[in-house]
């Protein structure tokens, strides 16, 4: 067993996978190592992704694919329908997955380059050396191990203690997280083109339910609430009452519960021989809590900063700001963006999103852009839209501002 590698990557999930591939295909000689026994299981995730953020990194493979989504439905409290295409659906609708085989593809793919993968091999400390991070304590068949590296990258999600570890503040209070549940059900009828999304404070108090289809008579039907919002009833328990009423022929046939960071960006994701990448930097969306392509994009931009750094013989947090740079450029904008829509939606009423909704009944999103769409919902949601209109200015890219700052006013 070699003790010695350029880069040791923490946790297989896709961000890992594709940090280790990356940093391989560049030559680099890598260790990737993951705590469970099997890569992709337990399935902490509704499984749905955008086509074309997948197909950055790999080519889609009908093995791991369970439906192709023409789009997505949303139902606000009184079951007014608002459907959207794929488009305009976000990053999560596109592609239904079987992440049980699509995680492994992605390892396979890593080992195919040369990557070393160890399963069931938990990271329990970070050495030390002179102020930088030279490699992982870990326990692997109940003994311990010390692997040396230039640089680690965690990739352990939402629980990631590589970042603590490494005295990066990855705090989260219940507000900044989501918590989720789902159950994977047979013996039910959804329309498989679509992704279903149902609001309502009653139903799931600044979250969603969500209902992916995973082929004939079968879904994820799963549920994502503010930990702030836990009350009483849990998300479990909020869960199986829509379960109940919406699929009472339904036969549930796997349980995952887990949590999912809704904080925005935090303040730093690197230290000395260290980068942070997907759930472990918080780098999912505060709005939906998907990560997947995030998490994908943050492991290539890694992956060739390791290289970068370690070829230039500097792993220092001054060099490693290239991966700070470079994702907080393009992944960092749209998660902090999409931070102010988070922070206002947790706030609608269900009157608001009813509104809300019925303003977009009679619009078409097959022939409308973004840029019109947001311009419909100006008009038709000034006083509640108001808050947001820094985001729209960003998004809409109108050189004459009155043009819609003058109707929100009015």
């Amino acid at each position: 067993m070699k003790n010695q590698y350029d880069v040791i990557v923490v946790g297989a999930g896709p961000g890992g996978s594709i940090a280790a591939k990356t940093a391989a295909k560049n030559g680099l000689d890598v260790l990737l190592i993951e705590k469970r026994q099997e890569i992709g299981d337990p399935v902490r995730c509704a499984e749905g992704i955008g086509k074309e953020g997948l197909k950055h990194h790999i080519e889609p493979n009908p093995r791991w694919i369970c439906a192709d989504v023409k789009g997505s439905r949303i139902y606000s409290p009184d079951e007014t329908v608002v459907e959207m295409s794929e488009e305009l659906s976000g990053g999560e609708v596109g592609y239904v997955l079987e992440r049980k085989i699509f995680d492994r593809e992605l390892v396979n793919q890593a080992a195919s380059y040369g990557v070393d993968v160890m399963v069931k091999t938990r990271a329990t400390g970070l050495i030390n050396e002179k102020g930088y991070v030279r490699g992982i304590k870990a326990m692997y068949l109940g003994d311990e191990y010390n692997f040396y590296s230039n640089i680690v990258i965690g990739a352990d999600g939402v629980e990631s203690k590589i970042g603590r570890w490494g005295g990066i503040d990855t705090s989260l209070k219940p507000s900044d997280i989501e918590v989720c549940a789902q159950y994977l059900i047979g013996n039910i009828d959804t329309d498989l083109n679509f992704c279903h999304f149902y609001l309502g404070n009653e139903i799931a108090p600044s979250g969603y339910i969500w209902v992916f289809p995973k082929g004939e008579k079968l879904a994820n039907v799963g549920i994502g609430i503010l930990g702030s919002r836990s009350g009483k009833k849990r998300a479990i328990d909020l869960l199986s009452d829509f379960v109940k009423q919406k699929f009472p022929e339904g036969k549930i046939l796997e349980l995952d519960v887990g949590g999912v960071p809704v904080s925005g960006t935090i303040d730093q994701t690197i230290a000395n021989g260290l980068m942070l990448v997907g759930d472990a930097a918080r780098q999912s969306d505060p709005i939906t809590g998907g990560g997947l392509v995030n998490a994908m994009d943050a492991g290539e931009i890694a992956g060739n900063v390791a290289y970068e750094a370690i070829s230039a013989s500097d792993v220092s947090t001054k060099m490693l700001q290239r991966y700070e740079s470079r994702w907080r450029k393009t992944i960092g904008q749209d998660i902090d963006n999409d931070l102010i829509v988070k922070n206002k939606f947790v706030e609608f009423t269900d009157e608001q999103l009813n509104t809300f909704a019925h303003s977009l009944q009679n619009v078409n999103f097959n022939t409308m852009n973004l840029k019109e769409l947001l311009y419909v919902l100006f008009k038709a949601n000034k006083r509640l839209l108001w808050d947001l209109r820094v985001l729209f200015k960003e998004y809409t890219k109108y050189n004459k501002k009155s043009q819609w700052e003058s109707e929100i006013k009015s």
